[in-house]
């Protein structure tokens, strides 16, 4: 039997590094810019209790004295405030711009409290370095879901004072980027764009104040998605120039509804659609009906009489030829 005073002592996993909370900079391109009281106020707590227990990803970014933050600014931050004079850091080699960038994405993977703005304007200057627009592409690149990218390129449309309106420090002000994701549709849409009357800059602005002051018959973001509806079903029903009159008058007038953009003829063609699918799965369902085997089932076949005699009524009246 050896010794045990003569093993080898167990190798012990090295230590990070620990450098001074001043020595620490934000990351510049963080694609995530809002920090709002509340989770930070939460994480703040904890690390009084039991200290920062995983080191902050950082590097030397060239001709600078201080550690770039690449993961844990949330950390950082919540140690200066409790004024803990050092941090645990683990060092890696300075990345490109874009690497910088895209690490980060695949770093945090859009944790759920990050707010759309801020990753859209991180992911417009992926796209500008590496002149790269496709979805797919970008989706592999950052990690971000397809849908993600999608929703991030929608928001970089609008103009930088609404992005100015999404990245209000104050939670309270902050407008959410799903009220623009959904005005999108609309103010890019091909009829409207054209009306003469169009102007891009004061459609926003009227889409907005309506919705933070509910006017119009606006109550939730996705009251734009029946706008939208409105249109595409007067353009079927070739009652474009209506329709476009008609939204004029919403977006200059608070005494006109959403519902005022439903056009009759538009609203037929709407039913007539949804029946015209229904009525063909009823016919699916009876072609396959076996009468051999519901051959018994007496108040089935008094309804498809009744429903017979119905569609031949129908027929009639509308003049069609009898059957």
């Amino acid at each position: 039997m050896v010794d045990d005073a003569t093993q080898p002592a167990p190798l012990l996993p090295p230590k990070p590094q620990t450098v001074p909370t001043d020595s620490l900079r934000p990351n510049p391109h963080n694609p995530r810019v809002l920090f709002d009281e509340e989770p930070l106020q939460t994480l703040e707590a904890s690390i009084r209790k039991v200290g920062i227990l995983v080191p902050l990803t950082v590097y030397k970014a060239t001709g600078s004295d201080k550690f770039t933050i690449l993961d844990g600014q949330r950390r950082w931050i919540c140690a200066g405030r409790i004024g803990l004079a050092e941090v645990p850091i683990n060092a890696v080699t300075e990345p490109s711009l874009a690497q910088n960038i895209v690490t980060m994405f695949q770093i945090h993977k859009l944790r759920k409290d990050w707010e759309l703005m801020p990753t859209a304007l991180k992911l417009g200057v992926l796209i500008e370095q590496l002149d790269e627009n496709r979805d797919a592409a970008l989706s592999d690149l950052t990690g971000l879901d397809v849908a993600v990218v999608t929703r991030c390129k929608k928001l970089l449309w609008f103009d930088g004072e609404y992005h100015d309106l999404m990245l209000d420090p104050e939670p309270r002000n902050r407008l959410n980027a799903d009220l623009f994701i959904e005005m999108y549709p609309i103010v890019n849409d091909r009829s409207v764009r054209k009306a003469d009357w169009f102007d891009k800059k004061s459609m926003i602005d009227a889409f907005i104040r309506k919705y933070q002051e509910k006017t119009s018959g606006f109550k939730a973001v996705t009251d734009f998605r029946k706008i939208k509806s409105y249109l595409t079903l007067a353009r079927k029903a070739e009652k474009e120039t209506e329709i476009i009159e008609r939204l004029r008058q919403l977006v200059a007038s608070d005494d006109v509804e959403i519902a005022d953009l439903e056009i009759e003829a538009a609203r037929i063609r709407r039913e007539a659609e949804s029946l015209t699918k229904q009525l063909g799965r009823v016919r699916a369902e009876i072609d396959a009906l076996d009468p051999d085997s519901f051959a018994a089932e007496e108040g089935l076949w008094e309804e498809l009489e009744n429903l017979l005699r119905a569609l031949r009524d129908k027929l009639a009246n509308a003049e069609r030829r009898a059957i």
